[in-house]
């Protein structure tokens, strides 16, 4: 609605995971850094938890984006499969091609799999989001296939994605033995105070219509501090918040977001004054 007054060729506050508008922010880095270490170092099970609309998926998506080509992915969304449905989601998602409809056969052809990948010097790596909905059986059928390795490295790499929720569930006696094997942890954090000023101003940049343009679109300090009152630096909330108060910009004429617009665009779409 208000692309044309702004100069956008797309919405710089959607809340759809798109790699392309990634912020790389100090723990949104470290989390890319930890991923990408285990999986060149083959390090089996890794497992990155974060509060709701801190972009988890987002920074996957990244992931998937940057990784190299030697490197293959399946991308599981909320997994709320059986067993045997898991097995049959990662075996398509990779294109393995079986008429096995079994866990026996699903899991010899994924093997199969897995060592001509790494013959080639391909690396393999299942990342299941929203991990905090799977159960108990699906997680041990998860450790079950971290096992699948030669005698020097782990031919399968799997990362766990999902709320805190997941780091509670890791902790069930019945799970030890997955807890055992996760060998990276990282979980991921709102953003900085300070980050929300940049995080804004690369979200525009992304959208402007024509590159190397500097938006006139101007947040005032007040309407900084506002935001990260009203949102605490989750992506998501920003995002929300940010989008409804170009609308009111566009609405009032002015390309200048001050903090009266965020305290009433606030209150409109968090129905409330001080939190979330």
């Amino acid at each position: 609605m208000y692309h044309d007054f702004y100069q956008f060729k797309e919405n710089p506050f959607n809340v759809t995971a798109d790699p392309d508008f990634f912020f790389s922010s100090k723990y949104h880095s470290e989390a890319i850094s930890n991923l990408v270490y285990g999986i060149e170092q083959r390090k089996g099970i890794l497992v990155i938890t974060g509060e709701i609309g801190t972009g988890k998926t987002t920074l996957c998506r990244k992931l998937l984006n940057q990784s190299d080509p030697s490197v293959k992915f399946a991308f599981l969304f909320n997994p709320k499969f059986s067993e045997l449905e898991l097995l049959k989601m990662i075996v398509m998602d990779l294109g393995i091609s079986t008429k096995q409809n079994n866990k026996f056969g699903l899991v010899k052809a994924l093997n199969e799999f897995l060592i001509t990948e790494a013959n080639r010097g391909h690396n393999v790596v299942i990342v299941v989001d929203e991990a905090q909905n799977l159960g108990v059986k699906q997680l041990e059928q998860i450790r079950l296939l971290s096992n699948i390795e030669t005698q020097k490295e782990k031919l399968l790499q799997i990362i766990l994605v999902g709320q805190p929720e997941l780091h509670e569930k890791l902790q069930l006696p019945e799970l030890r033995q997955l807890k055992q094997r996760v060998a990276v942890y990282f979980h991921l954090k709102s953003l900085e105070k300070n980050d929300i000023k940049n995080y804004i101003q690369h979200r525009i940049s992304k959208a402007v219509r024509f590159e190397n343009t500097i938006s006139k679109i101007n947040f005032t300090d007040a309407a900084l501090e506002s935001i990260f009152r009203y949102t605490q630096g989750s992506p998501r909330s920003i995002n929300i918040l940010c989008d409804r108060a170009l609308l009111a910009g566009f609405v009032a004429d002015t390309h200048s977001i001050d903090e009266m617009i965020i305290e009433n665009c606030a209150k409109e779409v968090m129905h409330c004054e001080y939190h979330l």
